[in-house]
């Protein structure tokens, strides 16, 4: 089965420094993996690289087969890629429907014909009501994101990723901030990705990583320390001085 992405000594230095060092690793169809590291590992400078926000200096990063070391961020998104960040970017003001539905007029290329209502994309307008379903949303689509408890924020960002329609999807911390008492409706969303999606997490909630990865790829200094199953990386020594704690 070929990689929906594929990394190949994936390279980054920030003068002296050298953050991201020959990292390769590959994600298929259905992966759930986890990337984790200690804090300057690397996982945040790597998910850059990624999804184009930073270049390379070396090594190349393909998307369904196609290299796109050097395409842009938007160019990614339209190759199958999509992300959310640790801290949210939403447009406060808008309602949760319309930030859905204008996710999907993007996706379609249909932005230059936004001077036309809404009203005449009933199917774009099914689809969004559908994803606000699927997030337990439904409730709030016509209220402003500014006006919204934080975990509900979070759970908006995975909404509009996953409009788009990708093949790989990228989750920068999407634990980080919540509310324990919000905890469970991520994790419920997180379980109800499209089982042949392909998700990169950055998490430092070990209970999560441990419970939704079905593969763990650990960062240290930059590189690759160790990539295999949960139990492998549970078990693994040099995880367990790095990251884990023995």
């Amino acid at each position: 089965m070929s990689a929906l992405l594929e990394l190949q000594s994936v390279d980054k230095r920030f003068g002296g420094l050298h953050v991201t060092r020959g990292v390769s690793f590959a994600l298929h169809a259905g992966d759930r993996l986890a990337l984790i590291g200690p804090n300057g590992a690397g996982k945040t400078t790597l998910v850059n690289q990624i999804s184009g926000v930073l270049g390379c200096d070396s090594g190349k990063i393909s998307l369904l087969g196609e290299d796109v070391t050097r395409l842009s961020p938007a160019q990614r998104v339209r190759a199958g890629l999509a992300r959310t960040f640790q801290i949210t970017t939403l447009a406060p003001h808008f309602a949760v429907q319309r930030q859905i539905e204008l996710a999907l007029f993007e996706r379609e290329g249909r932005t230059g014909r936004m001077w036309r209502s809404v009203d005449a994309y009933p199917a774009l307008q099914a689809e969004a009501q559908s994803i606000l379903t699927r997030f337990g949303l439904s409730d709030h689509a016509g209220t402003a994101t500014e006006d919204l408890a934080y975990g509900e924020q979070r759970l908006i960002e995975m909404a509009l990723a996953l409009a788009l329609r990708p093949k790989v999807v990228l989750l920068d911390e999407p634990m980080a901030g919540v509310p324990k008492g919000d905890g469970n409706r991520l994790l419920a969303a997180l379980d109800s990705l499209p089982r042949d999606l392909a998700v990169l997490i950055i998490e430092h909630d070990m209970d999560l990583v441990f419970r939704f990865a079905n593969r763990i790829v650990v960062l240290a200094e930059g590189a690759v320390l160790a990539d295999g199953s949960p139990d492998e990386v549970r078990r693994d020594p040099r995880v367990r001085a790095a990251y884990l704690g023995n």
